[in-house]
C-alpha cells in the first residue's frame, strides 16, 4: 500500500504524505469486511440516485405525452413553453431547496434518517404528480419529488462514504453515479414504451413509487453511520459509552462476520483520529470558510461547479440534431438517441467504477477532462468551419459523453463525499450539492440566449476554455485520496 501514496517529485496537487501511515499511534488496523455485507449499505442509498436518474429520463418522455391532444388524457394539454419548463424544471427547483434544507437538518437527522425522509418525499412527489388533476398540483408534486432529490443526493454519498471500507469506497460511491445513469436509461426505456398510451405520463411517474418504498424500508432496516454516532459522542450530544457501543454494533452489521473482534478496536481508532483532527467542536458557519474547511469547500465546490459549467447539459441538447445531420435514422426519434447515449454513459461509468480504486481519482479526472477539452473544441469547430463533415460532430459528441462519465460524472460526487471533515461534512456537502444544482440550472437557462447571441460554435469554444481551466484546477488543487480512510484524508490532504 505504501507505494500507492508515495510523494512524487514535481506533483503540484495537495500532497497526501509519503505513506499510508497511521495518524496517531503507529498501528493501522486492517478494515476486514464481508463483500456480501457491504452490498445493502450501498444498494439502498444508491436507489436515491437511481430515482433521480429515472426522473430525468421519464420526464423527457412525459412532456411529449402531456402535450399530445389525443394521448395526454387531460383537458389542459395545451401548455405554454413556460408551463412545460415548470414541469421539467420543477424537480430541479425542489432539489435546490432540498440542498438548503440539508444544510440545516443533516447533522441533526443523521445520514440514515435523511435518506428515509428522501424516500418518503420521492414517494409522495411521484404519487401527487401521477394523479394530479391540473398543472398546479403537478408542479407541486414535481417540487416535492425534487426536495427528495436534493436530500438523497446530499445524504447518499455521505452514508456510503462513511460506512464503506476504504479499500472499496471509491468503487461504491462511483457505482452511485452508475445507478443515476441506469435510472436515466430506465426512464428513457419505460417512457418510450408508455408514450403511445393514453395518459402514459401518469404511469411513467407512478412507476417510480415501488423503488421509493423499497428505498425507505431498506434505509429503515440499515444501521446508522458509525462515524456520525461517534461525531455526536465526541461533541457531547449523547452518552459517550452508549454511542460508542452503538457504533460498534453498527460497524459489525456493516462489515459482517469477517470483522470478528476488531470492531471495537476500529471504533477506538476512529475516535482517536477524530480527536486528533479536532472534531470535538461543531463547525460554525464562519469557520466553514477558514482553514481546512475552506480548502475542502474549494476542492469539492470547484469540482461540482466545473462538472456543470463545462457544458454537460448543453452538449446533450444537441445530440439529436448531431445524429440526424450524420444520417443516423435513430436521430429522428429523440428518445432513441437518448437511450443510445444513456447506454454509452452506462458503459463508461462502469469503466470508471472498475478502475477508480486502482488508478486513483486524479488520473481519471485529468485524462477524462483532457478528452472533454478536445471534444468541445471539435464541436465548436464543427459549427463554425466543419459543418460539411458531420462525422466530426458525432465523434466529438461520443468522446465528450464518454470522457465526462470517466471523470466529472462519478469522480465529482466521489470527491465531495471524501474531502469534507466529518464535523462539517453534512453542511459542506449541502453547499456542494447546492452549487451543483444551481450551476446546472444556470447553464440550462443561459444556454439558449447565449446560443442566439454568440452562435453554437462560440458557445462550445467558451465551454472548451472553461474545461481547460478546470484541468488546471484539478492539476494544482485536487489531491489524490485513493486508499486513505476519511480521517487520513482530513489529516493529510487538507
Amino acid at each position: 500500500m505504501a507505494s500507492d501514496h508515495q510523494k512524487k517529485a514535481g506533483r503540484p496537487s495537495g500532497e497526501i504524505g509519503s505513506e499510508h501511515e497511521p495518524l496517531i499511534n503507529g498501528i493501522h488496523i486492517s478494515e476486514s469486511y464481508s463483500a456480501s455485507a457491504a452490498i445493502l449499505p450501498f444498494l439502498f442509498p444508491a436507489l436515491g440516485g437511481l430515482l433521480y436518474g429515472y426522473d430525468i429520463g421519464a420526464t423527457s418522455c412525459a412532456t411529449i405525452s402531456i402535450e399530445s391532444a389525443t394521448l395526454s388524457g387531460i383537458s389542459w394539454y395545451d401548455l405554454s413553453s413556460v408551463e412545460i419548463g415548470l414541469i421539467t424544471s420543477g424537480s430541479l427547483y425542489g432539489a435546490l431547496i432540498g440542498s438548503v434544507l440539508a444544510f440545516k437538518i443533516a447533522d441533526f437527522l443523521g445520514r440514515r434518517r435523511e435518506l428515509i425522509t428522501a424516500a418518503i418525499l420521492y414517494l409522495v412527489g411521484a404519487l401527487v404528480t401521477a394523479i394530479s388533476p391540473n398543472l398546479v398540483v403537478m408542479v407541486i408534486g414535481r417540487f416535492v419529488y425534487g426536495i427528495g432529490i436534493g436530500l438523497a443526493m446530499h445524504s447518499a454519498p455521505m452514508y456510503i462514504a462513511e460506512t464503506a471500507p476504504s479499500q472499496i469506497r471509491g468503487v461504491l460511491i462511483s457505482l452511485k453515479e452508475f445507478f443515476i445513469v441506469l435510472g436515466m436509461v430506465a426512464g428513457y426505456g419505460i417512457g418510450s414504451l408508455l408514450v403511445e398510451i393514453v395518459a402514459g405520463w401518469r404511469y411513467m411517474y407512478a412507476a417510480s413509487t415501488p423503488l421509493a418504498v423499497i428505498m425507505g424500508i431498506g434505509m429503515w432496516w440499515l444501521p446508522a453511520s458509525p462515524r456520525w454516532l461517534l461525531l455526536r459522542a465526541i461533541q457531547g450530544k449523547g452518552n459517550m459509552q452508549e454511542l460508542r457501543e452503538a457504533a460498534v454494533c453498527c460497524l459489525c452489521r456493516l462489515r459482517g462476520q469477517s470483522i470478528g473482534e476488531s470492531a471495537s478496536e476500529q471504533v477506538d481508532e476512529i475516535l482517536t483520529e477524530l480527536s486528533y483532527v479536532a472534531e470535538e467542536t461543531e463547525a460554525t458557519l464562519g469557520e466553514m470558510f477558514h482553514g481546512k474547511c475552506l480548502k475542502a469547500l474549494i476542492i469539492g465546490g470547484g469540482l461540482v461547479l466545473f462538472q456543470q459549467i463545462t457544458g454537460q447539459p448543453s452538449v446533450l441538447y444537441y445530440a439529436a440534431s448531431i445524429f440526424q445531420s450524420a444520417g443516423f435514422s435513430a436521430a429522428s426519434d429523440a428518445t432513441r438517441v437518448s437511450i443510445l447515449l444513456g447506454l454509452l454513459k452506462l458503459i463508461m461509468t462502469g469503466v470508471a467504477v472498475v478502475v477508480v480504486d486502482r488508478l486513483g481519482r486524479r488520473p481519471l479526472l485529468l485524462g477524462g477532462v483532457s478528452g472533454m477539452v478536445i471534444s468541445l473544441f471539435l464541436l465548436g469547430s464543427y459549427y463554425l468551419f466543419l459543418d460539411y463533415v458531420p462525422a466530426v460532430a458525432v465523434v466529438a459528441l461520443l468522446l465528450y459523453v464518454g470522457c465526462y462519465q470517466l471523470s466529472f460524472g462519478p469522480i465529482g460526487w466521489l470527491m465531495i463525499s471524501e474531502v469534507f471533515p466529518l464535523r462539517l461534512r453534512g453542511r459542506g456537502l449541502s453547499i456542494a450539492v447546492l452549487v451543483n444544482f444551481g450551476a446546472n440550472a444556470l447553464v440550462t437557462f443561459a444556454f439558449s440566449p447565449l446560443k442566439e447571441w454568440l452562435g453554437a460554435g462560440i458557445v462550445f469554444y467558451v465551454f472548451g476554455v472553461i474545461a481547460l481551466l478546470s484541468l488546471l484546477f484539478i492539476f494544482f488543487i485536487v489531491p489524490e485520496t485513493k486508499g486513505l480512510t476519511l480521517e487520513e484524508i482530513e489529516a493529510k490532504c487538507l
